[in-house]
């Protein structure tokens, strides 16, 4: 079998694992569903993909004074978090029905509204903790017209029907791609509401620091901001203890100045969002990397 067809064949499987697991629990009631996708991340996924090791690995790095109960609390606590996302996102329409009526908190709801009235661009910036489509999830039924960047899933066949799933949430949707951004920075100079998760590495990124460990992020979204005259709000979808419902909560506007310091402040607040909800943070993809970052010292040395 030559490598392009072995390649073909594997992102097929995973396809149909990954579809049939979702059909099958989405067969379930919706408030019996979550918890379930939970516990199959948490006790059947997390151990098979690595995701354990990650987030001892991160842990380690970032959190190296917790204890090792917290640390092994962590390590069950994160990916049940993953799992209840992604079943909120595939259960679309009835993910929307079940926050309907979740009131919005934080100085930033006044600021959100008298912009959508004057026609203002904004910028919420979000991160990958409780379920950052829970704030899609509660502001698209308000009339909130949200433009969102996707990364695009290396399996091409899963990311088909993961898009589909994200745009029963709300749209217009682009993806990280050339093309999708240019679309989605113009939905923002036109007026627009955007959003975007800035808790991602990026190797060309500024030299932000994130529990006090060094973590190059991104300023594109502030650098818009500035260009734009877009006011920049922080937001959460902070899961509540029961499982299910959602602290949706928008921040006071991060004050324009250099984008560097505007995002470094960004990272600081979600820090402290992230100390407080440590089992609902996204331990499990690579923030830091260590490594990467001492070959960009030796680089720049």
């Amino acid at each position: 079998m030559a490598r392009e067809d072995r390649s073909d064949f594997v992102d097929a499987v995973q396809d149909m694992a990954m579809r049939g697991t979702l059909s099958l629990v989405q067969a379930l009631p919706y408030r019996r569903r979550v918890p379930l996708m939970g516990w199959l991340a948490s006790r059947v996924v997390a151990p098979l993909a690595g995701w354990r090791a990650r987030i001892r690995e991160n842990l380690a790095h970032a959190r190296p004074d917790l204890d090792a109960a917290e640390v092994e609390r962590l390590v069950r606590e994160v990916p049940d978090n993953v799992g209840r996302t992604l079943i909120e996102i595939y259960s679309g329409a009835e993910f929307k029905a079940h926050l309907a009526g979740t009131a919005l908190r934080g100085p930033g709801v006044e600021v959100l509204a008298e912009a959508r009235a004057a026609g203002r661009p904004v910028v919420l910036v979000t991160a990958h903790l409780g379920n950052f489509d829970a704030l899609r999830a509660t502001l698209v039924p308000r009339g909130y017209e949200l433009a969102a960047l996707y990364r695009p899933m290396n399996n091409p066949r899963f990311n088909a029907h993961y898009v589909r799933a994200l745009s029963e949430i709300g749209t217009p949707l682009y993806p990280r791609s050339r093309q999708g951004i240019v679309k989605y920075v113009r939905h923002l100079a036109t007026g627009g509401m955007v959003g975007i998760l800035t808790d991602v590495y990026s190797s060309k990124g500024a030299d932000i620091t994130f529990f006090g460990r060094p973590a190059p992020t991104s300023t594109a979204a502030c650098a818009w901001a500035l260009k734009h005259g877009a006011t920049v709000i922080p937001c959460y979808g902070i899961r509540r203890e029961n499982g299910l419902d959602f602290d949706v909560v928008l921040e006071a506007p991060v004050a324009h100045r250099d984008a560097v310091e505007m995002t470094q402040e960004i990272t600081d607040r979600l820090e402290e969002v992230v100390r407080a909800h440590m089992d609902q943070w996204f331990w499990i993809h690579r923030r830091w990397k260590p490594e990467r970052q001492k070959k960009r010292r030796r680089a720049r040395a």
